[in-house]
């Protein structure tokens, strides 16, 4: 199978092409500002250049990843977010009615605002934030291509190898516990996440885009991992296996006052999910300090 995966330097794309590469299938990795290796420079913008590549390399599927994640980020340039999150998935739907491949859109559980969990892949978005905004916005943009070939993938918040700590919001955690200089930091305690492993994610992916054709894939689908943790909890898992003194992390239960606003708990309910995949793996979740154990004993 021919698949092409954008945003192939991040977290996230670097497990998906790596799991479609070991499977044996012919993978073309694409990534704009961090092209490592064999993967090849394009700007996704770019919607001449983009159309030249994605016709000569004839993918059958298209694993888009590429997107602006960090909500900060994208609260200071709306444009560039709406750009890369909107305009970008649109074009590539296009494509995909054009060349005839099926596109999965990697989207977020940002989409929904967080105060009535769980979230089935029909309940109505209300996103809190721009980034959220401009997934959603992405959603519809893709969903509306009529004769697009494309699914909607939400997920959760994403850890996993990572070439630096902070390019994960939950492997940058590390660094908070492994400061034992003194410094104080005072950790949410407030919001519900489910952190999911890229690997994870990866190997469903592999899985779903070879289930034979008798399984209907719906349009929007949801994997999660299923264990609820704060980023406060999430630091004593990270203190527990490191054997770190914990006391210089504050947890504040209290809802946050400023900055980017954030939902409560966006649990993605995944029962339609684990329903397609019956037979052929299920969901296939690693528990997170099960993870963690074995990948930070490695790492020492």
């Amino acid at each position: 199978m021919r698949v092409i995966v954008t945003g192939a330097s991040g977290v996230l794309g670097t497990a998906v092409y790596a799991a479609y590469k070991s499977a044996g299938h012919t993978v073309l990795g694409l990534a704009h500002l961090h092209p490592k290796g064999d993967l090849k420079q394009l700007d996704l913008t770019d919607a001449a250049a983009t159309q030249n590549v994605f016709s000569e390399f004839k993918p059958e599927w298209v694993i888009h990843c590429a997107a602006e994640r960090r909500p900060d980020v994208a609260e200071k340039d709306p444009e560039a977010a709406r750009k890369l999150n909107v305009s970008v998935p649109e074009n590539l739907a296009k494509l995909s009615k054009a060349l005839k491949f099926k596109l999965v859109y990697i989207s977020t559980d940002y989409v929904f605002d967080g105060t009535s969990p769980p979230y089935t892949p029909s309940s109505p978005t209300n996103p809190l934030n721009l980034y959220g905004q401009t997934k959603r916005d992405g959603e519809l943009a893709v969903l509306g291509v009529t004769g697009s070939h494309s699914i909607v993938l939400r997920v959760p918040v994403l850890y996993g190898p990572a070439p630096k700590n902070s390019d994960s919001a939950v492997n940058i955690l590390l660094d908070v516990v492994s400061d034992q200089s003194g410094k104080q930091y005072k950790m949410d305690h407030y919001a519900t996440r489910y952190p999911t492993n890229v690997l994870d994610i990866a190997d469903f992916l592999v899985r779903l885009s070879t289930l034979p054709h008798s399984r209907v894939i719906p349009p929007i689908l949801h994997y999660s991992a299923g264990e609820p943790f704060t980023k406060y909890e999430m630091c004593l898992v990270f203190a527990r296996i490191l054997g770190l003194p914990h006391s210089h992390i504050i947890a504040d239960a209290e809802p946050p006052k400023d900055g980017t606003p954030r939902p409560r708990d966006c649990q993605l309910y995944t029962r339609e999910t684990e329903d397609l995949m019956e037979g052929y793996g299920g969901l296939g979740w690693t528990p997170f300090e099960e993870w963690w154990t074995e990948y930070l004993t490695k790492k020492q």
